[in-house]
């Protein structure tokens, strides 16, 4: 079973999940992007739901498949969100935003009664950090927050380089928002709590890719087919 057959199995599962008439907040990725054309398959047989997209690039596939889609601010109170994740550790614990939506994605994610995971088996971790971590950044004073964030890092044992995310052209990455990203090589994150807490002290963060306390379950894909991981505590 190669990657994208994980990622389908993964997606097959937490489709179990929807309901009739659910408000789902619909995550970015390519692994929730299986989930959208799997969903999409499902409305066209006559699934009632309506989504929120936590990024213009699954905006686009949704209307592009047919999925019913409306803003946050039209349905501020969702039963359910599906998303992928870079890492999850055994209390769910994540790292996001790989894909640069992690302010949208969190916004939706809390915003929701549920938050189910989907991965294929390569995104469990014992650690978080093995995945750089993706921090969110106003581009105002962009040299000054870099400079809190290492100086944060450094109080936590925390090494490793900041980098600016860049596109394929070497023009700096944008988010939706408009804002830049600083992808965080730390390595292993032994206090993933503390590091989450204090980062949003910084006012140059505008967000950063920890997402403690948010997913109720995770469906793990691998070779032989798809698990539930549930929080240890």
């Amino acid at each position: 079973m190669d990657a994208r057959e994980m990622k389908i199995k993964a997606a097959a599962a937490a489709l179990e999940h929807v309901e009739d008439g659910m408000r789902l907040g619909i995550g970015t990725g390519s692994t929730a992007e299986e989930f959208v054309r799997l969903l999409a398959e499902r409305v066209a047989a006559g699934l009632n739901v309506v989504g929120v997209p936590t990024s213009e690039r699954t905006a686009r596939l949704c209307v592009e498949l047919g999925v019913p889609l409306k803003s946050l601010d039209e349905l501020p109170d969702l039963d359910l969100t599906i998303d992928g994740a870079d890492e999850v550790d055994g209390n769910l614990r994540l790292i996001k935003g790989g894909g640069g939506a992690l302010l949208r994605e969190k916004i939706v994610a809390a915003a929701s009664a549920r938050m189910i995971v989907i991965a294929d088996e390569t995104k469990v971790v014992e650690t978080l950090g093995r995945f750089p971590l993706p921090i969110e950044i106003n581009s105002f004073g962009q040299v000054a927050t870099q400079r809190a964030v290492e100086k944060l890092a450094s109080t936590l044992g925390l090494t490793g380089d900041l980098v600016l995310r860049v596109r394929a052209d070497e023009s700096l990455f944008m988010t939706d928002g408009g804002h830049l990203i600083l992808d965080a090589s730390f390595g292993r994150i032994p206090d993933a709590d503390a590091l989450a807490s204090q980062l949003n002290a910084i006012p140059g963060v505008v967000e950063h890719g920890l997402f403690i306390n948010l997913a109720s379950l995770a469906i793990i894909a691998g070779p032989a087919g798809a698990r539930v991981m549930e929080p240890k505590k």
